[in-house]
């Protein structure tokens, strides 16, 4: 196994990507958790000077449904790896006329809509915490992406909120229309669950939200259909390696942004009332409070 201490980073890759071309010297990592196993097995290797994990978030063949995606278990096995950065690149419904297909997004707000939140969260019992999470996403790793995404052609937006459904069905039209009447600015399946138990594991964490499609709230596009979506997934592929391929020179290892500060204040059970076999399951994410 990779030494956990070189391994600060890791991409999650979404719909249509699932390699990160360009990682040198790379091994695959096997990883079993106490939540069950990872998507996949990581790929953890070199890029430039930064050691990065990949993990592609449904699999390597998409074989995982956004409402059954091992969320707990892809997140602690990216944390056993010392990572403290995470970069989430993923596939979404534009609820905006002017965010158009193949257009970038980088939300800093979340918007709840599944109804599987028992599983997002390390802490349900034994040990109980509630983090801090009115500014969900880690803003200095956003603007990083967004600059590193500009540079790199891409049509960028800044800011606004990821309406997170349920999925695997697509949105019905009256779903997108409230979606859109309550102005939020992009829909997706998958990252409300990651931003959460990042930031319980004090990992940094932003979506690079790559925009397949106008929902189904447009009139030229009242039915959101998987080949369409999969063919801009490809054209977006190769300009979201590039991001990160430039963003990862600029992400500064050596400081400690809120996120990764997360849980000092965020315990309700009193040390000496922690279940010890709750902090031996937990302790990748726990291990400095321990």
């Amino acid at each position: 196994m990779p030494d956990t201490k070189t391994t600060p980073i890791a991409v999650i890759g979404g719909s249509g990507v699932y390699q990160f071309p360009g990682l040198s010297d790379a091994e695959e990592v096997k990883i079993t958790t106490p939540f069950g196993d990872p998507s996949d097995a990581i790929r953890v290797g070199s890029c430039g000077d930064r050691r990065v994990a990949f993990l592609p978030r449904h699999g390597r063949n998409h074989t995982f449904s956004p409402a059954y995606l091992p969320h707990r278990a892809n997140i602690y096995a990216l944390k056993s790896l010392g990572v403290r950065w995470i970069i989430s690149l993923s596939a979404v419904g534009s609820l905006k006329e002017a965010y158009k297909p193949r257009d970038f997004v980088f939300p800093l707000q979340f918007f709840d809509r599944t109804k599987n939140s028992a599983n997002h969260t390390f802490f349900d019992t034994g040990i109980v915490a509630h983090v801090s999470f009115g500014h969900p996403v880690c803003e200095r790793l956003a603007t990083i992406l967004y600059q590193a995404a500009s540079s790199a052609g891409a049509e960028c937006h800044w800011g606004g909120t990821y309406v997170n459904m349920e999925g695997p069905a697509f949105s019905t039209r009256a779903e997108s229309e409230f979606h859109r009447s309550q102005e939020f600015d992009v829909v997706g399946m998958t990252n409300l669950a990651e931003a959460k138990l990042a930031r319980e594991a004090e990992i940094s964490y932003a979506t690079v939200a790559m925009i397949t499609d106008y929902d189904c709230w447009h009139e030229e596009e009242a039915e959101v259909n998987v080949n369409d979506v999969v063919s801009v997934l490809h054209d977006n592929a190769a300009t979201a390696t590039e991001t990160v391929k430039r963003a990862l020179s600029l992400i500064p290892l050596g400081e400690t942004t809120a996120p990764q500060k997360a849980l000092q204040t965020a315990f309700a059970t009193p040390r000496e009332h922690w279940d010890e076999e709750k902090c031996k399951s937990l302790r990748p994410i726990i291990e400095k409070y321990l």
